[in-house]
Protein backbone atom coordinates (compact mmCIF):
# COMPACT_ATOMS: atom_id res chain seq x y z
CA UNK A 1 0.00 0.00 0.00
CA UNK A 2 0.74 3.66 -0.84
CA UNK A 3 0.57 6.37 1.32
CA UNK A 4 -1.51 9.52 -0.53
CA UNK A 5 0.77 12.04 -1.07
CA UNK A 6 4.23 10.71 -0.03
CA UNK A 7 4.98 7.88 -2.19
CA UNK A 8 5.77 5.49 1.11
CA UNK A 9 4.82 2.21 1.49
CA UNK A 10 2.16 1.62 4.26
CA UNK A 11 3.21 -1.77 4.93
CA UNK A 12 6.64 -1.36 5.90
CA UNK A 13 4.98 0.85 8.60
CA UNK A 14 2.56 -2.00 9.38
CA UNK A 15 5.14 -4.60 8.89
CA UNK A 16 7.40 -2.83 11.87
CA UNK A 17 4.73 -3.50 14.90
CA UNK A 18 5.80 -7.22 14.00
CA UNK A 19 9.75 -6.77 13.66
CA UNK A 20 12.08 -7.62 16.51
CA UNK A 21 14.98 -5.32 17.41
CA UNK A 22 17.75 -4.17 14.92
CA UNK A 23 21.54 -4.08 15.61
CA UNK A 24 23.48 -6.13 18.37
CA UNK A 25 20.09 -6.59 20.25
CA UNK A 26 18.32 -7.87 16.89
CA UNK A 27 21.61 -10.19 16.54
CA UNK A 28 21.31 -11.75 20.05
CA UNK A 29 17.43 -12.10 20.10
CA UNK A 30 17.76 -13.75 16.46
CA UNK A 31 20.09 -16.35 18.04
CA UNK A 32 19.80 -19.47 15.94
CA UNK A 33 19.41 -17.73 12.82
CA UNK A 34 22.43 -15.38 13.90
CA UNK A 35 24.35 -18.72 15.03
CA UNK A 36 23.53 -20.20 10.98
CA UNK A 37 24.71 -16.99 9.30
CA UNK A 38 27.99 -17.69 10.99
CA UNK A 39 28.45 -20.90 10.56
CA UNK A 40 27.80 -20.32 6.84
CA UNK A 41 30.30 -17.35 6.53
CA UNK A 42 32.83 -20.29 6.74
CA UNK A 43 32.03 -19.66 2.76
CA UNK A 44 33.70 -15.83 3.04
CA UNK A 45 36.34 -17.04 5.32
CA UNK A 46 37.61 -19.80 3.30
CA UNK A 47 37.70 -17.34 0.33
CA UNK A 48 39.78 -15.00 2.39
CA UNK A 49 41.97 -17.15 3.66
CA UNK A 50 42.99 -18.30 0.20
CA UNK A 51 43.18 -14.89 -0.70
CA UNK A 52 45.81 -13.87 1.67
CA UNK A 53 47.20 -17.73 1.41
CA UNK A 54 49.28 -17.13 -1.65
CA UNK A 55 50.92 -13.84 -1.30
CA UNK A 56 53.02 -15.64 1.45
CA UNK A 57 53.42 -18.86 -0.28
CA UNK A 58 54.64 -17.28 -3.64
CA UNK A 59 57.86 -16.05 -1.67
CA UNK A 60 59.03 -19.36 0.09
CA UNK A 61 61.92 -20.91 -0.77
CA UNK A 62 60.59 -24.04 -0.65
CA UNK A 63 57.83 -23.51 -3.32
CA UNK A 64 59.50 -22.26 -5.75
CA UNK A 65 61.40 -25.26 -5.81
CA UNK A 66 58.46 -27.26 -6.00
CA UNK A 67 57.62 -25.27 -9.00
CA UNK A 68 61.15 -25.75 -10.30
CA UNK A 69 61.93 -22.13 -10.10
CA UNK A 70 58.55 -21.00 -12.11
CA UNK A 71 56.91 -18.80 -9.31
CA UNK A 72 60.55 -17.08 -8.98
CA UNK A 73 60.54 -16.44 -12.85
CA UNK A 74 59.23 -13.43 -14.54
CA UNK A 75 56.71 -11.03 -13.09
CA UNK A 76 54.05 -12.88 -15.90
CA UNK A 77 54.61 -16.25 -14.10
CA UNK A 78 53.63 -14.73 -10.66
CA UNK A 79 51.00 -13.51 -12.31
CA UNK A 80 49.59 -15.98 -13.86
CA UNK A 81 50.19 -18.37 -10.80
CA UNK A 82 48.20 -16.09 -8.52
CA UNK A 83 45.41 -14.91 -10.98
CA UNK A 84 44.27 -18.03 -12.52
CA UNK A 85 42.16 -18.38 -9.29
CA UNK A 86 40.49 -15.25 -10.16
CA UNK A 87 39.48 -16.57 -13.54
CA UNK A 88 38.18 -19.77 -12.31
CA UNK A 89 36.16 -17.95 -9.78
CA UNK A 90 34.89 -16.10 -12.18
CA UNK A 91 33.50 -18.88 -14.27
CA UNK A 92 32.43 -20.67 -11.18
CA UNK A 93 29.81 -16.89 -9.93
CA UNK A 94 28.61 -17.39 -13.87
CA UNK A 95 27.55 -20.89 -13.22
CA UNK A 96 26.53 -20.26 -9.56
CA UNK A 97 23.59 -18.18 -11.09
CA UNK A 98 21.98 -21.05 -12.29
CA UNK A 99 23.05 -23.36 -10.03
CA UNK A 100 21.95 -22.17 -6.90
CA UNK A 101 18.13 -22.39 -8.58
CA UNK A 102 18.53 -25.57 -9.64
CA UNK A 103 19.81 -27.51 -6.23
CA UNK A 104 19.32 -25.04 -3.63
CA UNK A 105 21.51 -22.96 -2.02
CA UNK A 106 22.60 -26.02 0.78
CA UNK A 107 23.21 -28.53 -1.96
CA UNK A 108 24.77 -25.08 -4.29
CA UNK A 109 27.49 -24.80 -1.24
CA UNK A 110 28.26 -28.39 -1.06
CA UNK A 111 29.33 -28.99 -4.57
CA UNK A 112 31.79 -25.78 -4.01
CA UNK A 113 33.15 -27.51 -0.98
CA UNK A 114 33.73 -30.61 -3.04
CA UNK A 115 35.02 -29.07 -5.91
CA UNK A 116 37.49 -26.40 -3.79
CA UNK A 117 38.91 -29.45 -1.84
CA UNK A 118 39.27 -30.97 -5.12
CA UNK A 119 41.59 -28.02 -6.27
CA UNK A 120 43.29 -28.02 -3.17
CA UNK A 121 44.20 -31.61 -3.08
CA UNK A 122 45.93 -30.96 -6.49
CA UNK A 123 47.94 -27.94 -5.79
CA UNK A 124 49.17 -30.28 -2.43
CA UNK A 125 50.43 -33.05 -4.91
CA UNK A 126 52.30 -30.23 -6.94
CA UNK A 127 55.55 -31.16 -8.59
CA UNK A 128 55.56 -28.35 -11.23
CA UNK A 129 54.19 -25.40 -12.32
CA UNK A 130 50.64 -27.22 -14.07
CA UNK A 131 49.72 -28.67 -10.85
CA UNK A 132 48.94 -25.39 -8.94
CA UNK A 133 47.50 -23.83 -11.72
CA UNK A 134 45.65 -26.61 -12.65
CA UNK A 135 44.31 -26.41 -8.58
CA UNK A 136 43.84 -22.87 -8.56
CA UNK A 137 41.39 -22.49 -11.19
CA UNK A 138 39.64 -25.67 -9.59
CA UNK A 139 40.17 -23.93 -6.78
CA UNK A 140 38.55 -20.64 -7.81
CA UNK A 141 35.49 -22.86 -9.62
CA UNK A 142 34.68 -23.43 -5.92
CA UNK A 143 35.84 -20.20 -4.42
CA UNK A 144 33.67 -17.80 -6.86
CA UNK A 145 30.34 -20.37 -6.17
CA UNK A 146 30.90 -19.52 -2.57
CA UNK A 147 31.43 -16.16 -3.27
CA UNK A 148 27.72 -15.67 -4.66
CA UNK A 149 25.58 -18.52 -2.56
CA UNK A 150 26.81 -17.40 0.96
CA UNK A 151 25.24 -13.78 1.11
CA UNK A 152 22.20 -15.22 -0.92
CA UNK A 153 21.45 -17.68 1.54
CA UNK A 154 22.32 -15.69 5.12
CA UNK A 155 20.09 -12.78 3.28
CA UNK A 156 17.01 -15.70 2.47
CA UNK A 157 17.18 -16.93 6.21
CA UNK A 158 17.44 -13.81 8.09
CA UNK A 159 14.53 -11.67 9.32
CA UNK A 160 13.95 -8.43 7.56
CA UNK A 161 15.26 -6.05 10.99
CA UNK A 162 19.09 -7.74 10.89
CA UNK A 163 19.48 -8.66 7.34
CA UNK A 164 21.67 -6.51 6.07
CA UNK A 165 24.15 -7.02 9.56
CA UNK A 166 23.92 -10.58 8.86
CA UNK A 167 25.00 -10.21 5.21
CA UNK A 168 27.63 -8.29 6.08
CA UNK A 169 29.19 -10.92 8.35
CA UNK A 170 30.31 -12.21 4.94
CA UNK A 171 32.98 -9.43 4.84
CA UNK A 172 34.22 -9.55 7.77
CA UNK A 173 34.85 -13.29 7.27
CA UNK A 174 36.88 -13.19 4.44
CA UNK A 175 38.71 -10.25 6.11
CA UNK A 176 39.43 -12.59 9.70
CA UNK A 177 40.32 -14.98 6.69
CA UNK A 178 42.71 -12.66 5.17
CA UNK A 179 44.72 -11.48 8.61
CA UNK A 180 44.82 -15.61 9.54
CA UNK A 181 46.53 -16.71 6.32
CA UNK A 182 49.02 -13.85 6.70
CA UNK A 183 50.00 -15.09 10.05
CA UNK A 184 49.69 -18.85 9.60
CA UNK A 185 52.30 -17.91 6.34
CA UNK A 186 54.54 -15.76 8.52
CA UNK A 187 55.12 -18.95 10.93
CA UNK A 188 55.29 -21.75 8.63
CA UNK A 189 58.17 -19.77 7.00
CA UNK A 190 60.38 -20.84 9.84
CA UNK A 191 59.66 -24.66 9.19
CA UNK A 192 63.08 -25.77 8.35
CA UNK A 193 64.82 -22.46 8.09
CA UNK A 194 64.04 -19.54 5.71
CA UNK A 195 66.61 -20.38 3.32
CA UNK A 196 67.16 -23.28 0.16
CA UNK A 197 66.60 -25.70 3.49
CA UNK A 198 63.11 -24.52 4.14
CA UNK A 199 60.85 -27.55 4.45
CA UNK A 200 58.11 -28.82 1.71
CA UNK A 201 56.15 -28.18 4.89
CA UNK A 202 56.29 -24.31 5.06
CA UNK A 203 53.64 -23.85 2.36
CA UNK A 204 51.90 -27.33 2.18
CA UNK A 205 50.76 -26.55 5.76
CA UNK A 206 49.07 -23.21 4.72
CA UNK A 207 47.69 -24.87 1.22
CA UNK A 208 46.26 -28.12 3.17
CA UNK A 209 44.89 -26.23 6.35
CA UNK A 210 42.11 -24.44 3.98
CA UNK A 211 40.51 -27.79 3.85
CA UNK A 212 39.33 -27.79 7.00
CA UNK A 213 37.07 -25.15 6.94
CA UNK A 214 35.32 -26.21 3.26
CA UNK A 215 34.99 -29.88 4.80
CA UNK A 216 33.61 -28.13 7.94
CA UNK A 217 30.79 -26.18 6.02
CA UNK A 218 30.30 -28.85 3.78
CA UNK A 219 29.01 -31.38 6.16
CA UNK A 220 27.19 -28.47 8.05
CA UNK A 221 25.42 -27.46 5.01
CA UNK A 222 24.68 -31.34 4.36
CA UNK A 223 23.54 -32.28 8.05
CA UNK A 224 22.01 -29.92 10.02
CA UNK A 225 21.75 -26.43 7.85
CA UNK A 226 18.29 -25.61 7.00
CA UNK A 227 17.28 -25.01 3.06
CA UNK A 228 16.61 -21.54 2.16
CA UNK A 229 12.99 -20.72 2.60
CA UNK A 230 13.11 -18.93 -0.07
CA UNK A 231 14.12 -21.36 -2.42
CA UNK A 232 11.74 -23.94 -0.94
CA UNK A 233 8.98 -21.83 -2.22
CA UNK A 234 10.37 -21.25 -5.68
CA UNK A 235 10.16 -25.24 -6.26
CA UNK A 236 6.44 -24.84 -4.95
CA UNK A 237 7.05 -26.24 -1.46
CA UNK A 238 4.61 -23.87 0.78
CA UNK A 239 4.34 -25.99 3.08
CA UNK A 240 8.07 -26.67 4.23
CA UNK A 241 8.97 -22.81 3.71
CA UNK A 242 6.72 -22.48 6.30
CA UNK A 243 7.60 -24.62 8.75
CA UNK A 244 11.55 -23.80 8.51
CA UNK A 245 10.95 -20.17 8.93
CA UNK A 246 9.14 -21.30 11.84
CA UNK A 247 11.87 -22.75 13.30
CA UNK A 248 14.22 -20.60 12.56
CA UNK A 249 12.29 -18.00 14.21
CA UNK A 250 12.06 -20.21 17.42
CA UNK A 251 7.90 -20.05 16.69
CA UNK A 252 5.22 -21.89 16.02
CA UNK A 253 3.59 -22.01 12.32
CA UNK A 254 0.88 -20.12 13.66
CA UNK A 255 2.82 -16.82 14.91
CA UNK A 256 1.24 -13.85 13.41
CA UNK A 257 5.08 -12.50 12.77
CA UNK A 258 5.80 -15.83 10.89
CA UNK A 259 3.30 -15.71 8.66
CA UNK A 260 3.32 -12.80 7.59
CA UNK A 261 7.05 -13.17 6.76
CA UNK A 262 5.65 -16.43 5.15
CA UNK A 263 3.38 -14.48 3.20
CA UNK A 264 5.66 -11.75 1.79
CA UNK A 265 8.30 -14.34 0.82
CA UNK A 266 5.52 -15.90 -1.35
CA UNK A 267 4.17 -12.41 -2.60
CA UNK A 268 7.76 -12.10 -4.24
CA UNK A 269 7.93 -15.37 -5.54
CA UNK A 270 4.32 -14.17 -7.52
CA UNK A 271 5.49 -11.01 -8.36
CA UNK A 272 8.54 -12.45 -10.14
CA UNK A 273 6.48 -14.79 -11.74
CA UNK A 274 3.57 -12.50 -12.64
CA UNK A 275 6.64 -9.66 -14.00
CA UNK A 276 8.08 -13.08 -16.65
CA UNK A 277 4.49 -13.42 -17.74
CA UNK A 278 3.92 -9.58 -18.87
CA UNK A 279 6.95 -9.30 -20.28
CA UNK A 280 6.66 -12.71 -21.98
CA UNK A 281 3.16 -14.02 -22.97
CA UNK A 282 3.83 -17.50 -23.79
CA UNK A 283 6.03 -18.50 -20.18
CA UNK A 284 5.18 -20.88 -18.56
CA UNK A 285 6.20 -21.14 -14.68
CA UNK A 286 8.47 -23.96 -14.30
CA UNK A 287 9.64 -24.15 -17.32
CA UNK A 288 13.38 -24.68 -18.16
CA UNK A 289 13.54 -23.18 -21.65
CA UNK A 290 11.12 -20.38 -20.47
CA UNK A 291 13.57 -19.38 -17.41
CA UNK A 292 16.77 -20.00 -19.61
CA UNK A 293 15.06 -17.72 -22.48
CA UNK A 294 13.73 -15.32 -19.84
CA UNK A 295 17.20 -14.82 -18.12
CA UNK A 296 18.64 -14.24 -22.01
CA UNK A 297 16.45 -11.19 -22.38
CA UNK A 298 16.52 -9.72 -18.99
CA UNK A 299 20.22 -9.49 -19.09
CA UNK A 300 19.92 -7.68 -22.57
CA UNK A 301 17.60 -5.59 -21.42
CA UNK A 302 20.67 -4.62 -18.58
CA UNK A 303 22.11 -3.48 -21.51
CA UNK A 304 19.64 -2.02 -23.83
CA UNK A 305 17.06 -0.52 -21.65
CA UNK A 306 18.67 3.30 -20.80
CA UNK A 307 17.77 3.44 -17.45
CA UNK A 308 19.33 -0.15 -17.09
CA UNK A 309 22.03 0.46 -18.92
CA UNK A 310 23.40 3.43 -16.34
CA UNK A 311 22.47 1.09 -13.79
CA UNK A 312 24.51 -1.29 -14.79
CA UNK A 313 27.07 0.73 -15.66
CA UNK A 314 27.24 1.95 -11.50
CA UNK A 315 27.46 -0.95 -10.71
CA UNK A 316 30.15 -2.11 -12.94
CA UNK A 317 32.12 0.67 -13.01
CA UNK A 318 32.00 0.59 -8.92
CA UNK A 319 33.76 -2.75 -9.22
CA UNK A 320 35.83 -2.18 -11.48
CA UNK A 321 37.02 0.90 -9.47
CA UNK A 322 37.09 -1.18 -6.34
CA UNK A 323 39.68 -3.91 -7.64
CA UNK A 324 41.86 -0.97 -9.74
CA UNK A 325 42.29 1.12 -6.09
CA UNK A 326 45.07 -1.36 -5.71
CA UNK A 327 44.00 -3.37 -2.64
CA UNK A 328 44.28 -6.52 -4.14
CA UNK A 329 47.83 -5.26 -6.27
CA UNK A 330 48.47 -5.63 -1.97
CA UNK A 331 46.66 -8.75 -1.33
CA UNK A 332 48.38 -10.98 -3.50
CA UNK A 333 52.02 -9.24 -3.59
CA UNK A 334 53.00 -7.26 0.06
CA UNK A 335 55.58 -9.48 0.31
CA UNK A 336 56.90 -8.91 -3.15
CA UNK A 337 56.21 -4.48 -2.39
CA UNK A 338 57.65 -4.83 1.26
CA UNK A 339 61.26 -6.73 -0.12
CA UNK A 340 61.43 -3.99 -2.84
CA UNK A 341 61.21 -1.26 -0.05
CA UNK A 342 64.50 -2.63 0.66
CA UNK A 343 63.89 -4.90 3.37
CA UNK A 344 65.85 -7.65 2.33
CA UNK A 345 64.81 -11.48 3.39
CA UNK A 346 61.14 -13.05 3.53
CA UNK A 347 60.44 -12.67 7.60
CA UNK A 348 60.08 -9.27 7.62
CA UNK A 349 58.35 -8.84 4.72
CA UNK A 350 55.83 -11.52 5.97
CA UNK A 351 55.76 -9.85 9.26
CA UNK A 352 54.48 -6.29 7.62
CA UNK A 353 52.21 -8.24 5.27
CA UNK A 354 50.20 -9.82 8.19
CA UNK A 355 49.84 -6.11 9.74
CA UNK A 356 48.24 -5.56 6.42
CA UNK A 357 45.36 -8.27 7.47
CA UNK A 358 44.69 -7.34 11.37
CA UNK A 359 44.18 -3.52 10.12
CA UNK A 360 41.99 -4.78 6.97
CA UNK A 361 40.01 -6.84 9.62
CA UNK A 362 39.53 -4.31 12.14
CA UNK A 363 38.64 -1.05 10.15
CA UNK A 364 36.11 -3.23 8.12
CA UNK A 365 33.68 -3.36 11.25
CA UNK A 366 32.80 0.74 11.66
CA UNK A 367 31.87 0.37 8.01
CA UNK A 368 29.16 -2.21 9.04
CA UNK A 369 27.87 -0.46 11.79
CA UNK A 370 28.15 3.08 10.44
CA UNK A 371 27.40 2.63 6.47
CA UNK A 372 23.66 3.60 6.84
CA UNK A 373 24.99 7.20 8.62
CA UNK A 374 27.44 8.90 6.66
CA UNK A 375 25.63 7.56 2.99
CA UNK A 376 27.57 5.80 0.49
CA UNK A 377 29.28 8.76 -1.55
CA UNK A 378 30.54 10.11 1.33
CA UNK A 379 32.18 7.17 2.44
CA UNK A 380 33.77 6.02 -0.85
CA UNK A 381 35.03 9.94 -1.39
CA UNK A 382 36.42 9.75 1.62
CA UNK A 383 38.44 6.39 1.07
CA UNK A 384 39.62 7.32 -2.33
CA UNK A 385 41.29 10.25 -1.54
CA UNK A 386 42.93 8.60 1.51
CA UNK A 387 43.98 5.69 -0.75
CA UNK A 388 45.61 8.34 -3.37
CA UNK A 389 47.35 10.19 -1.03
CA UNK A 390 49.47 7.21 0.37
CA UNK A 391 49.68 6.14 -3.41
CA UNK A 392 51.27 9.46 -4.07
CA UNK A 393 53.49 9.71 -1.98
CA UNK A 394 54.80 6.41 -1.55
CA UNK A 395 55.53 6.98 -5.55
CA UNK A 396 57.41 9.53 -4.38
CA UNK A 397 59.75 7.70 -2.02
CA UNK A 398 60.05 4.72 -4.17
CA UNK A 399 60.93 7.16 -6.80
CA UNK A 400 63.72 9.16 -4.95
CA UNK A 401 65.37 6.34 -2.52
CA UNK A 402 64.63 2.69 -4.85
CA UNK A 403 68.34 2.77 -5.73
CA UNK A 404 69.78 3.77 -2.36
CA UNK A 405 67.09 2.16 0.34
CA UNK A 406 69.92 1.16 2.48
CA UNK A 407 70.78 4.44 3.21
CA UNK A 408 66.87 5.16 3.68
CA UNK A 409 65.55 2.92 6.07
CA UNK A 410 63.30 5.48 7.88
CA UNK A 411 61.81 6.27 3.92
CA UNK A 412 61.41 2.26 3.69
CA UNK A 413 59.35 2.01 6.75
CA UNK A 414 57.50 4.98 5.64
CA UNK A 415 56.18 3.48 2.75
CA UNK A 416 55.35 0.81 4.98
CA UNK A 417 53.34 2.49 7.45
CA UNK A 418 51.48 4.14 3.82
CA UNK A 419 50.48 0.76 2.53
CA UNK A 420 49.04 0.25 6.20
CA UNK A 421 47.17 3.03 5.84
CA UNK A 422 46.14 2.82 2.71
CA UNK A 423 44.04 -0.86 3.37
CA UNK A 424 42.80 0.81 6.42
CA UNK A 425 40.99 3.38 3.86
CA UNK A 426 40.27 0.78 2.02
CA UNK A 427 38.44 -1.16 4.66
CA UNK A 428 36.11 1.21 5.99
CA UNK A 429 34.92 2.24 2.05
CA UNK A 430 35.13 0.45 -1.07
CA UNK A 431 35.68 -2.65 0.43
CA UNK A 432 31.88 -3.12 1.73
CA UNK A 433 30.49 0.01 0.41
CA UNK A 434 31.22 -1.40 -3.56
CA UNK A 435 29.05 -4.22 -2.87
CA UNK A 436 26.32 -2.52 -0.91
CA UNK A 437 26.21 0.22 -3.94
CA UNK A 438 25.42 -2.59 -6.33
CA UNK A 439 22.82 -4.45 -4.67
CA UNK A 440 20.82 -0.88 -4.07
CA UNK A 441 20.78 0.53 -7.58
CA UNK A 442 18.52 -2.00 -9.29
CA UNK A 443 14.91 -2.23 -9.49
CA UNK A 444 13.11 -5.24 -7.66
CA UNK A 445 12.28 -7.34 -11.00
CA UNK A 446 15.56 -7.18 -12.12
CA UNK A 447 17.91 -7.07 -8.78
CA UNK A 448 19.56 -10.45 -8.98
CA UNK A 449 20.12 -10.74 -12.46
CA UNK A 450 21.62 -6.89 -12.21
CA UNK A 451 23.74 -8.30 -8.81
CA UNK A 452 25.40 -11.20 -10.76
CA UNK A 453 26.48 -9.04 -13.48
CA UNK A 454 28.14 -6.76 -10.68
CA UNK A 455 29.29 -9.29 -9.11
CA UNK A 456 30.98 -10.62 -12.67
CA UNK A 457 32.79 -7.39 -13.44
CA UNK A 458 34.26 -7.58 -9.79
CA UNK A 459 36.03 -11.42 -10.44
CA UNK A 460 37.14 -10.51 -14.12
CA UNK A 461 38.97 -7.61 -13.23
CA UNK A 462 40.01 -8.99 -10.38
CA UNK A 463 41.80 -11.35 -12.11
CA UNK A 464 43.44 -8.63 -14.43
CA UNK A 465 44.62 -6.77 -11.12
CA UNK A 466 45.99 -10.27 -10.10
CA UNK A 467 47.61 -11.13 -14.01
CA UNK A 468 49.51 -7.53 -14.77
CA UNK A 469 50.20 -6.55 -10.94
CA UNK A 470 53.39 -8.83 -10.54
CA UNK A 471 55.12 -7.91 -14.27
CA UNK A 472 54.15 -4.12 -13.67
CA UNK A 473 55.78 -4.17 -9.84
CA UNK A 474 59.10 -5.62 -11.54
CA UNK A 475 59.15 -3.18 -14.15
CA UNK A 476 58.62 -0.26 -12.03
CA UNK A 477 57.10 0.12 -8.89
CA UNK A 478 57.66 3.42 -9.11
CA UNK A 479 54.77 3.62 -12.07
CA UNK A 480 52.49 1.07 -10.65
CA UNK A 481 51.72 3.01 -7.64
CA UNK A 482 51.59 6.17 -9.69
CA UNK A 483 49.08 4.11 -11.75
CA UNK A 484 46.98 3.30 -8.79
CA UNK A 485 47.02 6.50 -7.57
CA UNK A 486 45.58 8.22 -10.83
CA UNK A 487 43.36 5.18 -10.69
CA UNK A 488 41.85 6.23 -7.51
CA UNK A 489 41.75 9.85 -8.59
CA UNK A 490 39.66 8.85 -11.11
CA UNK A 491 37.31 6.97 -8.93
CA UNK A 492 37.09 9.62 -6.87
CA UNK A 493 35.69 12.30 -9.80
CA UNK A 494 33.34 9.41 -10.91
CA UNK A 495 31.94 9.39 -7.57
CA UNK A 496 31.57 12.91 -6.89
CA UNK A 497 30.19 13.95 -10.49
CA UNK A 498 28.25 11.02 -11.64
CA UNK A 499 27.27 8.38 -8.47
CA UNK A 500 24.21 9.40 -7.18
CA UNK A 501 23.77 8.81 -3.29
CA UNK A 502 21.49 6.04 -3.25
CA UNK A 503 21.43 6.23 1.22
CA UNK A 504 18.12 5.76 2.55
CA UNK A 505 16.09 6.15 -0.88
CA UNK A 506 12.52 4.31 -1.94
CA UNK A 507 12.59 2.41 -5.56
CA UNK A 508 10.80 5.24 -6.68
CA UNK A 509 13.37 7.52 -5.98
CA UNK A 510 15.86 5.35 -7.37
CA UNK A 511 14.19 5.62 -10.63
CA UNK A 512 14.47 9.29 -10.93
CA UNK A 513 18.33 9.33 -9.75
CA UNK A 514 18.73 6.90 -13.12
CA UNK A 515 16.41 8.83 -15.43
CA UNK A 516 13.06 6.93 -15.36
CA UNK A 517 10.06 6.91 -12.84
CA UNK A 518 8.28 3.85 -14.52
CA UNK A 519 10.13 0.23 -13.27
CA UNK A 520 9.76 1.04 -9.12
CA UNK A 521 6.37 2.34 -9.72
CA UNK A 522 4.82 -0.55 -11.66
CA UNK A 523 7.09 -2.99 -9.48
CA UNK A 524 5.41 -1.43 -6.14
CA UNK A 525 1.92 -1.39 -7.74
CA UNK A 526 1.90 -5.23 -8.88
CA UNK A 527 3.65 -6.21 -5.67
CA UNK A 528 0.75 -4.36 -3.78
CA UNK A 529 -2.28 -5.75 -5.65
CA UNK A 530 -0.58 -9.86 -5.07
CA UNK A 531 0.11 -8.81 -1.37
CA UNK A 532 -3.81 -7.88 -1.23
CA UNK A 533 -4.30 -11.41 -3.42
CA UNK A 534 -2.69 -13.56 -0.99
CA UNK A 535 -4.05 -11.96 1.89
CA UNK A 536 -0.87 -10.36 3.27
CA UNK A 537 -2.49 -6.54 3.37
CA UNK A 538 -5.30 -8.30 5.64
CA UNK A 539 -2.98 -10.00 8.00
CA UNK A 540 -1.20 -6.16 8.45
CA UNK A 541 -3.86 -4.23 8.49
CA UNK A 542 -7.46 -6.05 9.36
CA UNK A 543 -10.51 -4.27 8.71
CA UNK A 544 -8.28 -0.95 8.86
CA UNK A 545 -6.79 -1.61 5.49
CA UNK A 546 -6.19 0.79 3.36
CA UNK A 547 -6.75 1.42 -0.32
CA UNK A 548 -4.74 1.99 -3.15
CA UNK A 549 -5.25 5.83 -4.24
CA UNK A 550 -6.14 6.40 -7.81
CA UNK A 551 -3.11 7.07 -9.15
CA UNK A 552 -1.31 4.37 -8.56
CA UNK A 553 -4.47 2.16 -9.72
CA UNK A 554 -4.02 4.75 -13.42
CA UNK A 555 -0.59 3.96 -13.36
CA UNK A 556 -0.42 0.18 -13.01
CA UNK A 557 -3.07 -0.11 -15.73
CA UNK A 558 -1.46 2.34 -17.75
CA UNK A 559 2.22 0.04 -17.44
CA UNK A 560 0.46 -3.01 -18.27
CA UNK A 561 -0.86 -1.42 -21.52
CA UNK A 562 2.95 -0.80 -22.01
CA UNK A 563 4.28 -4.31 -21.04
CA UNK A 564 1.81 -5.36 -23.24
CA UNK A 565 2.53 -3.07 -26.50
CA UNK A 566 6.78 -3.80 -25.86
CA UNK A 567 6.18 -7.35 -25.94
CA UNK A 568 3.93 -8.46 -29.03
CA UNK A 569 6.73 -9.61 -30.56
CA UNK A 570 8.76 -11.48 -28.19
CA UNK A 571 7.52 -15.16 -28.28
CA UNK A 572 8.87 -17.98 -26.26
Amino acid sequence: MVAAGTGAPLVSAARARLSGPMGIKGIIASGKTTGIAFFASLGGFVYGYNQGMFAQVLTMNSFIRATNGYADGTGLAQGLLTSILELGAWVGTLINGYLADAVGRRWCALIACVVFTIGVIVQACTENKDYVLGGRFVTGLGVGSLSMVVPLYNAELSPPEIRGSLVAVQQLAITFGIMISFWIGYGTNFIGGTGDSQSSAAWLIPICIQILPALVLGAGMTMFMPESPRHLMNQGREEEALATLARLRSKSTEDLGVRVEYLEIKALRDFEVETARRKYPNYQDGSRKSNFLIGFYDYASLVTNPSLRRRTMAACLTMTFQQWNGINAINYYAPFIFQNFGFKGNTLSLLATGVVGVLEFLLTIPAVLYVDKFGRKSILLAGAIGMATCHFIVAGLVGSYQNDWQNHVAAGWVCIALVWLFVGNFAYSWGPVSWIVVSEVFPLSMRAKGVSLGGSANWLNNFAVGISTSPFISTSQFGAFIFFGCMTVLAALWVYFVLPETKGLTLEEMDELFGDAGFAEADMALKQQIEKDIGLTALLYGEDEPMMTEKTDAKTKGEEREFKEDTKSISL
